[in-house]
């Protein structure tokens, strides 16, 4: 007969489950916060980005990867540069000023669910409103430029001027966006639609053959690598 009999310890293989436990909890986090950071910009570039003439590439993986490794603040354009100004946006137009005037007016894109959000001229702080970088007012001959920030879609609002123009790339040709200044509403149709790099300065070029009125926001959303260009003229 055995005078000692051993009983297998459990203390082990429970704490041994625990921490495999959070080890799958661990993973399937950082798996999903893969997934959030790289959902909007692998479906912009299916979805919306053809549509567009495009002057620039694909997002190369490179980026992609980055991003990743940035983590989600890098994501959202939180570097060196501070995106929240509109002077960071095309690094080489040194040589446009914005205007120091307080003039304001308001744009609504019904398309976007936009309505009446300011615009302001004199101003640099896209966390406060939109800002119209270049050009004259709208209703006049030439090209007014105003700027809107974008960001992840998950945190898109209408309303939120850091999250104004994220939804942007689902505008189409003949969509209409309204100005409203001075109690004068104009009415401008979407005829173009591109992206470029942040040193193509010729979407800011002014022309003076007709009324036109540019819309220009960071692509794919939650990043600011590319600029989408919305164009659109005044309809009479």
């Amino acid at each position: 007969m055995a005078l000692y009999s051993y009983t297998k310890s459990h203390g082990k293989s429970r704490g041994k489950k625990i921490i495999s436990f959070i080890s799958a909890i661990l993973i399937l986090t950082g798996l999903g916060v893969v997934g959030w950071t790289v959902y909007p910009i692998v479906t912009y570039e299916i979805f919306y980005a053809p549509k567009f003439e495009n002057s620039v590439n694909p997002v190369p993986m490179e980026i992609v990867k980055n991003t990743i490794a940035d983590n989600i603040p890098a994501v959202l354009g939180a570097q060196n540069a501070d995106y929240t100004r509109a002077s960071t946006w095309f690094p080489k137009a040194n040589n446009i000023k914005l205007s120091n005037t307080n003039t304001s007016y308001f744009v609504s894109i019904p398309k976007v669910n936009i309505q009446n959000a300011t615009v302001l001229l004199g101003n640099d702080d896209l966390n406060k409103s939109l800002v119209q970088f270049a050009g004259p007012l709208p209703g006049n001959y030439g090209n007014p430029v105003i700027f809107g920030h974008s960001t992840l879609l998950w945190f898109y609002n209408p309303k939120d001027y850091r999250t104004i123009f994220s939804e942007l790339p689902q505008l189409n040709i003949g969509d209409d966006i309204y100005i409203n200044l001075e109690n004068i509403t104009y009415h401008y149709k979407v005829f173009q639609m591109k992206v470029v790099w942040p040193d193509n300065l010729s979407v800011l070029d002014q022309t003076y053959d007709d009324e036109y009125l540019t819309l220009i926001t960071c692509v794919p959303p939650g990043t600011f690598y590319k600029r989408l260009v919305v164009s659109a003229r005044l309809v009479r």
